[in-house]
């Protein structure tokens, strides 16, 4: 087997490392360059901001690039991989010859569509034709209605949000989910704050829509008119839509009824008719995550006109493919959406913004290609090592807990234990031999590729829950917990360290970051505010003794409070509601990780490594995992759209609950990273 570039390296690197873990070491000098050192900012007290003390020396001398909304740790690993499946793209195009119907045919044709400038810019907006042709023929409301079920198998989803997915009471079945959805401003603050920034967004936004309209066809007066429509639906659905943080209480966004329950919620619209148009076959509940949103939806069928829909369709329509058309909507697609919006000034160069939506599209035939010659085998066995030891320790923690009731105890063990870890990589792949891609047609691929996908979701129903199945590629660097299933999956790129390639990083740095912020991170979601209200088979279930549940509520309560008190640019906070579920696996992924580390030789054997001590360098470590320095306009959206406190919380916040942390580095009152006992979280 070939192995090429960083990632192989780094994995070698962790093998080696683990299979010597109880081999003799002494305390060493490291003379090589070390990130943990060098990326630190001295000036910078540790004791009042340890994320700018750990990572501000790369951000001084790595500002962020006019075409990124931020820089660190995930878009230096993110370059990593898209030079590597940029090669695998490269290669695959250049093959003209490969058999029809490959992986290696569709990988080459979708990313040579996609660099094939001359065709994209000589069909223009033609490719949606098709679909502007079945808008125009909307003649009334059943129509209007088939026509957003049609716009969903393409990918398109106006109006409100749907979706098969496992019931959360029963998660052997999949399930019928219905939710809020349809604005193109992704989240409801931004219709109704009044701050400055928000108002030039919205302002932004209907000079954004009108100039779309005119871009598909529409003239000057009928584009200004219709702005004013969509913006006035969009403001009503938004109305009704639920804030960031209600979204994360899984028992009242359970809402399940029978389909005719469903009809007579919303009398105006026959889901019957819908759903034959959708694909579904043989319906007969629904989950409504939010029934007030349809209830308004009913409504709004009837106070807008036919016309009005049409153009809002024709608006979510251009809005979800405007990437991928010619020059001159693609970029007042970009103006809005990545300038207005994230402060991002400059487009990436078109071989990068292509191979991501090749690896978008076609990320299991890639992941196919990436684990054959970029992860070595072997992989998952190591890492399921490190994942092991982060549950052992977070199960001595259960066993110590002074507030967990003996009964609830072993439920939670019960839980613990049963977590099925996935990690590299799937078994199986997703059979993709139905997509059909062409040389040419950029857009068209990429539709194709969404109905690809959404009837491989729609097929699903009615059908034994697949728990094998994976939600993320393994050259995705990222995570996920997943509560129907009760798992964890750790795709094989996140063992890729910055700095460490061609040689083996030291304990600290696995349990800070793979070990910490990455296992005992995803562990603990199965145990925060929401993942702790699934039972060990994935079930929505009350498997608590009701005075250990008030009891850990208390203690998520102090989390919240924390992070509200964190400001972030003028005078926006941070929404501990909404983040503390990412908060409560931030902090209990320092703590399993530092405990975990501590069973280690280096830890044991106090091995001083580039002047550092084993404490030193596990929450430098930790901190180098949040390495993020992020443009002020995508933090504003990131306070208001995303469950995620920002990098410079989810390391200060937690570690100024965690007594080592201030031993290590002398934390005293009245420093910024100084909490009180009494305030100071402890939950696993």
């Amino acid at each position: 087997m070939k192995f090429k570039n960083n990632l192989a390296t780094a994995f070698f690197s962790l093998i080696a490392l683990i299979a010597c873990n109880n081999a003799d070491k002494k305390p060493t000098e490291q003379t090589l360059p070390d990130p943990l050192v060098n990326n630190r900012d001295t000036t910078v007290n540790p004791a009042t901001d340890f994320f700018n003390y750990a990572n501000g020396g790369w951000f001084n001398s790595h500002p962020i690039p006019a075409s990124e909304k931020s820089n660190g740790i995930f878009k230096t690993i993110g370059d990593t991989i898209n030079e590597q499946v940029r090669h695998v793209c490269i290669e695959a195009a250049a093959d003209t010859k490969a058999e029809k119907g490959s992986n290696k045919q569709k990988i080459g044709d979708f990313y040579a569509s996609g660099m094939d400038t001359l065709d994209i810019e000589k069909n223009g907006i033609a490719p949606l034709t098709t679909e502007m042709q079945k808008i125009d023929a909307v003649n009334d409301l059943q129509s209007m209605m088939t026509a957003i079920a049609h716009l969903y198998t393409i990918g398109v989803r106006p109006a409100f949000s749907f979706g098969i997915g496992q019931d959360d009471r029963i998660s052997s079945k999949y399930a019928l989910t219905f939710s809020q959805g349809g604005l193109g401003l992704g989240q409801r603050d931004y219709y109704f704050n009044t701050d400055t920034r928000t108002v030039n967004i919205r302002n932004e936004y209907v000079k954004h829509i009108e100039a779309m309209l005119k871009l598909i066809g529409q003239e000057e007066t009928l584009a200004k008119k219709n702005v004013d429509a969509i913006m006035k639906m969009e403001t009503d659905l938004a109305k009704s839509s639920r804030k960031l943080e209600a979204l994360r209480d899984p028992e009242k966004n359970y809402n399940k009824m029978s389909l005719a329950q469903f009809n007579k919620l919303t009398p105006a619209i026959a889901w019957n008719e819908i759903l034959t148009e959708m694909g579904v076959k043989n319906a007969d509940s629904v989950i409504i995550k939010q029934p007030e949103f349809y209830t308004t939806l009913n409504v709004l069928t009837k106070k807008y006109s036919i016309d009005n829909w049409k153009a809002y369709l024709k608006w979510n329509l251009v809005n979800t493919y405007a990437a991928y058309l010619n020059k001159e909507t693609e970029q007042q697609n970009f103006k809005f959406y990545s300038t207005i919006m994230n402060g991002v000034t400059e487009q990436k160069p078109r071989w990068k913004r292509v191979v991501e939506e090749t690896n978008s599209s076609l990320g299991e035939l890639l992941g196919q290609v990436y684990v054959d010659e970029y992860l070595p085998k072997g992989s998952k066995e190591k890492l399921l090592e490190i994942g092991n030891n982060i549950r052992d320790v977070f199960a001595e923690h259960i066993r110590k807990l002074d507030w967990m009731s003996d009964s609830t105890k072993t439920k939670a063990l019960s839980k613990l234990s049963t977590i099925v870890m996935k990690v590299g990589y799937p078994d199986k792949w997703k059979d993709m031999s139905a997509l059909q891609i062409e040389r040419s047609g950029y857009c068209t691929n990429v539709m194709r590729a969404n109905n690809w996908y959404y009837n491989y979701n729609i097929n699903q129903y009615g059908k034994p829950v697949d728990r094998t199945e994976w939600i993320m590629t393994p050259q995705t660097y990222n995570a996920y917990y997943n509560p129907g299933n009760n798992e964890i999956a750790i795709p094989g790129c996140n063992i890729i360290v910055p700095g460490f390639e061609g040689r083996m990083p030291d304990d600290a740095i696995l349990y800070g970051i793979i070990g910490g912020s990455t296992f005992a991170h995803e562990i603990t979601h199965g145990f925060d505010d929401e993942g702790s209200q699934y039972d060990e088979k994935g079930n929505l279930n009350k498997w608590w003794m009701p005075e250990d549940r008030k009891k850990f509520v208390a203690k998520t309560k102090l989390i919240v409070e924390q992070f509200n008190k964190y400001t972030v640019l003028d005078s926006m906070h941070v929404n501990g509601d909404a983040t503390q579920g990412e908060n409560i696996a931030d902090l209990g992924g320092v703590v399993m990780g530092y405990e975990a580390f501590k069973k280690t030789p280096q830890y044991k054997e106090n091995q001083i490594i580039s002047g550092l001590t084993p404490d030193q360098r596990f929450f430098l470590a930790y901190a180098y995992a949040w390495m993020i320095n992020i443009k002020k306009e995508s933090l504003a959206r990131k306070i208001m759209t995303d469950v995620h406190a920002p990098a410079q919380f989810r390391v200060n916040g937690p570690l100024s609950n965690i007594p080592e942390f201030y031993k290590t580095f002398n934390v005293k009152q009245g420093d910024a990273m100084y909490r009180p006992d009494s305030l100071r979280v402890v939950i696993w």
